[in-house]
């Protein structure tokens, strides 16, 4: 008989990324495909030894805070074990500023968004599973300019235009989207579309993170 899947999802720190709301729906998500899933709202969690060591996959949703240091090595060690993590938007790619170590396991860092929420479309520019079958997403979102790790597998892109707040000198700028990568024996996946809840009805936009949170499973 196959093992149940154990999932943590944590959520808090800036409310205007709905941080409860978006973790709701993919703890509703992960229950339908047969996970165990524990919710928490404190990062304290991540010190919690027979927890950590139990889980297959980690959700984190915390936008802007401050990871403590027992907290991190809490989140590394278990990570770097094996344990999967997968995230979107601010909630995994805007987490921590202070931490470079934790923007080196996700593999980018949130940097800007120019014009705030506009209309722009992301490009798929793989065959990957996780967005095979899903064509260009058209979203009015944010679209995030972020600091990468070259060492990502890149699986969908977007193109800044150069007319948002006058910043044209990003005009044409390729920018990774969605990415997976290793870290340890651990697999890590990111997509930075999802602003808010309601983002998530967008065509794909649910699809792709929800197919990135079975991948990244240990």
């Amino acid at each position: 008989m196959e093992k149940t899947k154990r999932a943590l999802i944590t959520w808090g720190g800036w409310e205007g990324h709905e941080p409860e709301q978006c973790a709701l729906i993919f703890r509703d998500i992960l229950e339908e495909k047969g996970y165990k899933v524990t919710v928490a709202d404190k990062l304290d969690c991540y010190t919690d030894a027979d927890l950590m060591n139990s889980l297959d996959l980690i959700v984190p949703v915390w936008t802007m805070s401050k990871l403590e240091k027992e907290q991190w090595e809490g989140l590394r060690d278990t990570v770097r074990k094996g344990c999967g993590i997968a995230g979107w938007h601010g909630g995994m790619g805007d987490s921590f500023r202070d931490n470079p170590d934790y923007q080196f396991m996700v593999g980018g860092q949130w940097v800007a968004h120019p014009g705030n929420i506009i209309d722009h479309t992301v490009q798929i520019c793989s065959e990957d599973p996780i967005v095979q079958g899903i064509s260009e997403i058209s979203l009015k979102s944010e679209q995030y300019y972020m600091h990468v790790d070259p060492g990502n597998e890149v699986l969908a892109t977007t193109i800044f235009k150069g007319d948002q707040d006058g910043m044209d000198w990003i005009a044409g700028t390729v920018m990774p989207v969605v990415w997976k990568r290793r870290y340890g024996k651990a697999r890590v996946f990111y997509s930075s579309m999802g602003h808010v809840a309601s983002d998530f009805d967008f065509p794909g936009v649910k699809e792709i993170m929800t197919r990135g949170m079975l991948w990244a499973t240990r």
